[in-house]
């Protein structure tokens, strides 16, 4: 049986998981709408309350996980959102090397 203070636990689990969303913004976003609702539905005790609540809980691990996931792959994989250009100055300057200027078809030395 799910008590109410386990529910309300997953409920702020999955809120943790959620993207931010700014504090000015007065109507809830529809998927907060959503989960809240649910929630309280399910605190009134439906039939299937512990199969959803399992479920949600395997929710909250598999978006714990995404969250991971991203931050390690953001780590290390730090040149993934730069352009070409940028990637090959940064390996210069790895090594201790500058790129050479480059210069148009009208411009001086």
């Amino acid at each position: 049986m799910t008590t109410p203070t386990s529910l309300r636990s997953l409920y702020r689990s999955l809120l943790r998981e959620l993207p931010a969303r700014p504090m000015l913004a007065n109507p809830r976003p529809p998927l907060h709408q959503r989960l809240h609702d649910n929630f309280n539905t399910t605190a009134i005790a439906l039939p299937n309350a512990d199969l959803a609540a399992a479920q949600a809980a395997q929710l909250v691990q598999y978006l714990r996980a995404q969250r991971q996931y991203t931050t390690l792959i953001e780590r290390y994989n730090p040149g993934m959102g730069m352009d070409e250009e940028e990637r090959v100055r940064l390996s210069a300057r790895r090594v201790g090397m500058d790129m050479p200027a480059e210069y148009g078809p009208g411009e001086k030395e």
